[in-house]
Parts: C-alpha cells; sequence; structure tokens
C-alpha cells in the first residue's frame, strides 16, 4: 500500500542563493545548459532561485503577478533599449497638455531636433503634448517612447505608432526606471503633477548618489515663471529650513533657449566618458585624456572631496573592467574619492 502520509507532495526544499541546493542546482544548471546561450549564468541562476523562493513564500497571488509583471517589463525594456547602449539619449519630460499652438510645444519640437542633429536620440513618455513634440523634432528613428497603460486609454504619439522602440508599462516605477537608467541627461519642461514627480525624483536620484552624474536641466520659455516660483519655493522652504543643502541646487541647470539646453548637454560629455568603482577608488573614464599639469590642477580646485591624504592619478583599464572591453582605450583618472564628507554626489554601483 503507498504511503499517502504527505498527500503524495514531496517535502520543501530549504533554498539558498550560495550553491547549496544540491540537486536543484544541479536542474538550474541542466536547464540553463538545455536553452543555451544565457549570458551571466550566475546572475540567471539567482534570478530562477528568486523566483523559486517567492513561490515558496508568498501564497497571495497578487504579489506574485506583481513581481512577475515587473521582471518582464525590466526584460523587454533592457531588450528594447540594449541595440543603442552606445548611442547617448537625452529623456525630456514635459505636460501631456501643451497644445501644439503653444510656444513650449514648439521649443519641445526645435529641442528634439537640435538633440538629434547633435547625435543623441530622445526618450519620452510617448503620450501628446511636451512628448509628441519632442518625438516630432527627433523623428521616429530617433525616438523612444515609455508610455504607461491607465484606466483611461492613452495610445501613443503619431511619432510612435508601429514604432519597436515603444514600449507600454503597466507599472509606474518599471517606467521611472527606463526613463532614467537610460538616459545621458534629463531636460523637463513645465507640466502637471507627473512632470513635478518626474522632477523631484531626478533630483532625488543624483543628490542621494543612485543615479550617475549627468545634465538636469529645467527649461522654460523666457518670459515663464513656472520653474521661477518653484525653486523660489525649494529655496525658502526646503533650503532655508535645512531639509536640504544650498549646494544641491548645484546639481540643477536652468535655461530659457533650447540651444542652450543642447550646448550644455554636448559640454558635460565634451570629455568625460562615464564612471565606476573599483576596489572602493572611483575611476572616472575620459573620452579625451588629461595632461599631469591638468591632474594638478584638478586636484588642487576639488581637494575637499579626496579622503584625507588621498590622491588623483592617470592610468589605464584595470583588470576589473574586463567585462568592459570596448572601453578599455579611454584615460581615467583614478579618485580616492570621500564619499562621506564631498558634496559631490556619485553613486557606488551598488
Amino acid at each position: 500500500m503507498p504511503d499517502c502520509s504527505n498527500n503524495g507532495l514531496s517535502k520543501p526544499v530549504e533554498l539558498h542563493f550560495t550553491r547549496t541546493n544540491g540537486p536543484v542546482d544541479n536542474a538550474i544548471d541542466g536547464l540553463m545548459d538545455q536553452v543555451g546561450d544565457v549570458a551571466h549564468p550566475d546572475i540567471v541562476r539567482e534570478i530562477i532561485l528568486a523566483g523559486l523562493k517567492a513561490g515558496q513564500e508568498n501564497g497571495g497571488r497578487a504579489d506574485l503577478k506583481l513581481m512577475n509583471s515587473s521582471l518582464k517589463e525590466m526584460r523587454f525594456t533592457a531588450k528594447v533599449f540594449g541595440p543603442y547602449r552606445k548611442v547617448r539619449k537625452v529623456t525630456v519630460f514635459g505636460s501631456a497638455r501643451t497644445r501644439p499652438d503653444a510656444s513650449l510645444y514648439h521649443m519641445a519640437t526645435d529641442l528634439g531636433k537640435k538633440l538629434t542633429d547633435a547625435g543623441f536620440m530622445v526618450i519620452t513618455g510617448g503620450g501628446p503634448g511636451i512628448m509628441q513634440a519632442t518625438n516630432e523634432g527627433a523623428g521616429s528613428e530617433h525616438s523612444f517612447g515609455v508610455n504607461i497603460r491607465l484606466p483611461f486609454e492613452q495610445k501613443p504619439n503619431p511619432v510612435l505608432v508601429g514604432n519597436p522602440r515603444h514600449i507600454t508599462y503597466k507599472y509606474f516605477f518599471n517606467r521611472k526606471v527606463a526613463f532614467l537608467k537610460e538616459a545621458d541627461a534629463v531636460v523637463l519642461f513645465p507640466g502637471g503633477f507627473g512632470t513635478l514627480d518626474e522632477a523631484m525624483e531626478s533630483i532625488t536620484l543624483l543628490q542621494t548618489g543612485k543615479l550617475y552624474p549627468l545634465p538636469l536641466i529645467f527649461i522654460d520659455e523666457p518670459a515663464g515663471t513656472y520653474w521661477d516660483r518653484l525653486f523660489n519655493f525649494l529655496n525658502n522652504e526646503l533650503s532655508g529650513k535645512g531639509y536640504i543643502s544650498y549646494d544641491d541646487f548645484n546639481l540643477i541647470e536652468r535655461v530659457t533657449r533650447t540651444e542652450d539646453a543642447v550646448a550644455r548637454i554636448r559640454h558635460f560629455y565634451s570629455r568625460y566618458h562615464s564612471l565606476r568603482y573599483v576596489e572602493g577608488r572611483l575611476v572616472i573614464r575620459m573620452s579625451t585624456p588629461l595632461d599631469q599639469g591638468q591632474v594638478d590642477t584638478v586636484k588642487k580646485a576639488f581637494a575637499d572631496i579626496l579622503i584625507p591624504g588621498g590622491d588623483m592619478q592617470l592610468c589605464g583599464p584595470f583588470d576589473e573592467e574586463i567585462n568592459e572591453p570596448e572601453l578599455a582605450d579611454l584615460s581615467r583618472l583614478v579618485v580616492d574619492f570621500n564619499k562621506r564628507a564631498a558634496q559631490l554626489h556619485i553613486p557606488t554601483g551598488d
């Protein structure tokens, strides 16, 4: 007679992200071998384990659906943006209600064109107003649209209809990740609650070092008061009462001309390429090198961001950067960066 004491179910296996799961680890390895061509199998293994652990730990279907949808949306985001990693992109935020006859609409169209002429692609929310104007200026072939599924229907603007670089998200938080993770610069036009939310999130991520340094530009028409009033509030109520540091305003640039916005973005990337941490040291990669005299000048000017007794030195690529062979020829400035004391907010890569 068969043993039915456990109703035919096997005893749950306690799973760990370390390789201590015995047959389960072997099964996952075998599954990846069977599928083939799995990049970074160590990470994919942990994704699979996270899914299995979530299934064990969460009896609620809603939690699992959220995890499932989030992962699928982020996978598709990486798939769409992946072929364009080497092209710099500018995310443009602004009101969906700006009419085509408004001066701000014409400014957004002009900005999109000027960015494309300068070699950039643009990312918008994919809807009407400022978003459509920017996509019109940039053209379909230079545009990404990251739209959101809402209770009321929101269709992609005409520039993005049928565009393979148009994504519709279920969750705002995934959409925000795409907006900022893929951006090399952010430009904000006046807008409603959504635009203000995007503005505050961009500032917060820069301020806390969760976003790599990039130009964050607030633009308005020459006679506009939108950003003036907002920044008066930020200065008087937040900075004035000690909720933020006045130095945080250094993260922001304000312009009233599209050519100034483009010029500032181009200037930012005229030498700077990217950065990362290697063994706790900040490595700044540059598209054009510095000479030793320039390094000495920079070291003197920014001595306050160094750890006590710290230095700045030119060097070549580190062994830890072997996974980025396309950057091997870039010049590097290694900085003994004092994360705690410095006002410059640079992420640790966590």
